[in-house]
């Protein structure tokens, strides 16, 4: 699976938990670790690992590995590294917070409405 191909699986997964405000950064360039970033969030912890869990589990039925999945426990930011894409799922409050865009604004952001069903 390409890194483009990943990436709209996780979109799709993203949007039919109703994540909010889905951003796509492309760091290709500018980060070692990964060729995207996603970064979304929900409004509540449940929202938040209802979102994470279904990342995991359509990559896994894509026989995707995830290689790391961090802070699941409290579901207020959570990590799910795929390789390529590193997905930031925050809850609302935690995201603005910690202003990962900002961080990262020198990435350029892909569209996603095509990924969008």
């Amino acid at each position: 699976m390409t890194s483009n191909e990943l990436v709209e699986l996780a979109v799709q997964a993203l949007d039919d938990k109703r994540a909010e405000n889905i951003v796509v950064l492309d760091v290709q360039g500018i980060s070692l670790v990964a060729d995207y970033f996603m970064i979304c969030h929900g409004n509540s912890e449940k929202q938040v690992e209802a979102i994470a869990r279904e990342v995991k589990d359509r990559a896994q039925e894509k026989e995707y590995p995830v290689k790391r999945l961090e802070g699941l426990e409290q579901s207020r930011w959570v990590l799910i590294d795929l390789g390529d894409v590193i997905v930031h799922i925050f809850h609302k409050d935690d995201r603005m917070y910690y202003n990962l865009e900002k961080l990262w604004g020198d990435a350029p952001t892909l569209n996603i409405e095509s990924m969008l069903t």
